[in-house]
């Protein structure tokens, strides 16, 4: 069987609270050099091998926000993103998958993020459409408000729709 042409392969889920506000969390550009700045992504991380791209959004989201999701209970796989990027560990082709999951409201726990993403996640917040659309800040992935105006409307595509790429 070939080799995926994935350098890394990213489960990400867009959860939305009961309100339509969606969780981000605030992610350092460069390790331990705050002053470069930094961006906002959605939980979400690494496929390890073997693991189904679902299986891995559920258990990111529960080591990232402390929310307990079973497989069978995640939602669509709402959109795709992919490129280049060297990120100084790994370069290469990436693709990140987004799932959909809805919840009636999560106090959001980190205590189960890895040491490395405890020193890069510097906070989180729960987003509204409106605010993602105003923003200044960056936010990945690109073009993330108007896909989450058509999910709070329940235009739910019927294929994963194509992000543009960030890096």
């Amino acid at each position: 069987m070939p080799e995926e042409p994935y350098r890394r392969r990213s489960a990400r889920v867009l959860l939305l609270d009961d309100t339509g506000r969606l969780l981000l969390f605030r992610f350092l550009n460069e390790q331990h050099r705050p002053e470069l700045g930094h961006c906002w992504i959605t939980p979400g991380g690494g496929v390890n091998d073997g693991e189904a791209l679902h299986e891995a959004a559920v258990r990111e989201l529960w080591e990232e926000t402390g929310l307990l999701v079973a497989p069978e209970e995640l939602g669509p796989r709402i959109a795709a993103t992919q490129g280049y990027a060297d990120l100084g560990w790994a370069a290469g082709l990436f693709r990140d998958d987004f799932f959909l999951h809805r919840t009636a409201g999560h106090e959001v726990d980190t205590s189960g993020l890895e040491k490395f993403e405890s020193e890069q996640i510097t906070g989180h917040r729960w987003w509204t459409v409106d605010e993602l659309a105003a923003t200044a800040e960056e936010i990945y992935p690109l073009g993330l408000a108007p896909l989450l105006r058509d999910l709070l409307a329940h235009r739910i595509p019927r294929e994963p729709v194509l992000l543009p790429w960030h890096k």
